[in-house]
């Protein structure tokens, strides 16, 4: 799949196969919010974004409304894995069950700390919310955080 962002002039490209197996972790889940990291790397002139991975949390909470994971143990995962890949750190994930993807009041706050937060060095962070059944992936959408707003993917 490849999306475009208008805003910042970016593309994002992941592999359907790999939206499929985020989206069976929050079926999984269903009815309560789950989520993780996502994984991958831009081009040399950051005009590309390919998504090749997704983390899931080593601890979290999760609700109907609510998912909060933890960061523990993440920043040497990652440093491990840039050496190992060159691949790093590129956002968020999260469920919203039987919900829209539309992003909450919560959802921008959270993106805006990962920006400002000195331990995580990412600019435009990317957030992916599925829409989720029982059973299913009703819909998914990319959002790039750029200057305390967050732009869909289209």
């Amino acid at each position: 799949m490849k999306l475009y962002n208008k805003h910042r002039k970016v593309e994002l490209i992941i592999d359907d196969e790999l939206i499929d197996k985020i989206s069976k972790s929050g079926v999984e889940h269903f009815p309560k919010e789950f989520g993780g990291f996502l994984v991958g790397k831009y081009s040399d002139d950051f005009s590309s974004l390919s998504i090749t991975d997704y983390i899931l949390p080593k601890s979290y909470k999760g609700g109907r409304y609510l998912f909060e994971r933890s960061s523990k143990g993440m920043k040497s995962f990652f440093s491990k894995l840039f050496k190992k890949k060159k691949e790093y750190y590129v956002g968020e994930w999260h469920t919203h069950p039987n919900g829209s993807t539309r992003f909450s009041d919560t959802d921008l706050n959270a993106m805006i700390n990962i920006e400002s937060s000195p331990s995580v060095n990412i600019r435009n962070p990317v957030l992916l919310i599925l829409s989720v059944s029982d059973k299913q992936l009703n819909q998914a959408t990319f959002y790039i955080y750029d200057n305390k707003k967050l732009i869909p993917y289209e």
